[in-house]
């Protein structure tokens, strides 16, 4: 490996950037001269990373979006070759994101380049048949999941297992006590956190947060809570205007690892949040929307009960899951009225929680997937 390599590194979204970061963090304290070129958010950024694009230009949601954004995408995936051959990049490190990544590997494979994925599109809930594409795709999976790791074993596929990131940047988090969180955020300390986390896509927050807002305000009348807005790093503090007013509602960046800790409830857009909300042993319901079309095609390709990553670790529904139409206002206030109204549901859901601990378990996950990496450059 030279000295002065250039490696390819794309995430997509604000989860795949906290990842990203954390795994650039690693690979450069083992090899400090690595240049990293590609995609990435902020937190990317401040490791290091030369962006050829922001995650904000790249938050697609849904078959819908990503036709009317096509365009767009073959400009970003012909941005990035160009990239891979200025640069004589040789190799590639994907993460997540799968629709885009698993395009872009099939361009950067043709033109010979070497490539990582880390963290695994969930072929365990969908669209199996991907596995052969991956084979042809990718030459070494990096899992998060144990299972993850056996599905790949079998079906031939260079595959390490490191462990879920999530822990490790939990047990390095320095976290507020529960009133340093309340006098930095200015909170009433006369009334508990009733957590929102709408997602990280415009798209998403459009078609979710005022579902949930309402609900929210009805919550926090009834149970003496205060709604506070988890906002991710790429979504304006002006989209939550967009189709509501409201005083009185806090919407913070960052510190959610101490909102999560520290609030009583949650109302929370699956993704990697669900995850989080488990792991931090936080009540709530789970809620997503898609456009039409693609809640039609994933109806009919997804093959496990649940969506939220919390109850597909957990092995159980932990969490009320609310999808498409079934999320509404109505829905909303009564599935968490039903839990926050009875003391034993929801210690109950509580303590059931306690399994995502126990089955993430503490692994250091970017370390291991960093060191992965660069003593594979020599090998690919």
């Amino acid at each position: 490996m030279s000295l002065e390599s250039n490696i390819l590194i794309i995430a997509g979204e604000a989860s795949g950037d906290q990842h990203g970061a954390s795994l650039m963090e690693e690979i450069k304290l083992i090899a400090p001269n690595l240049n990293l070129f590609g995609i990435g958010g902020d937190k990317m950024i401040t490791q290091g990373l030369n962006a050829v694009y922001h995650i904000r230009n790249m938050a697609f949601l849904g078959f819908t979006e990503i036709i009317r954004h096509l365009p767009f995408i073959k400009k970003v995936q012909r941005d990035i070759v160009k990239t891979v051959k200025e640069k004589n990049i040789k190799h590639a490190i994907l993460i997540d994101y799968p629709g885009f990544n698993l395009s872009i590997a099939k361009k950067l494979k043709k033109i010979g380049i070497k490539i990582f994925y880390y963290i695994s599109p969930q072929l365990w809930a969908w669209r199996k048949g991907r596995i052969n594409k991956i084979k042809k795709l990718v030459d070494k999976m990096i899992v998060i999941f144990p299972f993850e790791k056996k599905m790949y074993d079998e079906a031939g596929i260079d595959c390490e297992y490191v462990g879920h990131p999530l822990v490790e940047q939990i047990s390095e988090y320095p976290f507020l006590t529960k009133d340093e969180l309340f006098a930095k955020l200015n909170l009433d300390t006369n009334k508990e956190i009733l957590l929102i986390m709408p997602g990280s896509r415009k798209q998403e927050v459009r078609k979710i947060f005022p579902e949930i807002i309402n609900a929210a305000e009805k919550l926090c009348v009834k149970y003496n809570m205060q709604p506070v807005i988890a906002r991710a790093g790429n979504i304006s503090e002006s989209l939550f205007f967009e189709n509501h007013k409201f005083e009185n509602i806090k919407i913070v960046k960052g510190y959610t690892y101490d909102l999560l800790k520290h609030s009583k409830f949650g109302i929370i857009k699956s993704g990697t949040s669900t995850l989080e909300a488990g792991y931090f042993g936080l009540p709530g319901v789970i809620v997503y929307i898609t456009s039409k079309v693609t809640y039609t095609i994933g109806k009919a390709l997804i093959k496990i009960n649940n969506i939220a990553l919390a109850n597909i670790v957990a092995g159980e529904t932990i969490y009320d899951e609310l999808i498409q139409n079934d999320v509404n206002e109505k829905n909303i206030f009564e599935k968490s009225d039903r839990i926050l109204g009875s003391e034993t549901i929801y210690n109950s859901i509580k303590n059931k929680l306690e399994i995502i601990k126990v089955k993430l378990t503490k692994e250091e996950a970017s370390k291991k997937a960093a060191k992965v990496i660069v003593t594979s450059l020599n090998e690919l």
